[in-house]
């Protein structure tokens, strides 16, 4: 399942949108196409179905649509913005 990394804030629209990592104290900002993207990642269960509801939002052929969505992905999780791995337990601040 993909998903943002723990501190980072997503504010996504039709118009683009931008994730605040609480970690460095910087936004990135997303066009509208990899706003919907995001989009499509956090509300689906795993990325080949966010690339197919890509491609028929956009009207792409199947391989592009995937590239694209790996491309976001890709991006995001270079810079720490995508939880990667299994879940870990936090601990609390008093042990």
């Amino acid at each position: 399942m993909w998903q943002l990394r723990e501190g980072a804030h997503a504010v996504l629209t039709d118009e683009g949108g931008a994730i605040l990592s609480e970690r460095t104290g910087r936004w990135t900002y997303l066009t509208p196409t990899a706003s919907a993207a995001v989009l499509l990642l956090l509300a689906n269960d795993d990325e080949d179905r966010a690339a197919g509801q890509y491609a028929g939002l956009y009207e792409l052929p199947a391989e592009r649509a995937a590239g694209d969505v790996r491309a976001v992905c890709d991006a995001l999780a270079g810079q720490g913005l995508v939880r990667t791995g299994t879940a870990r337990r936090r601990r609390g601040w008093w042990r």
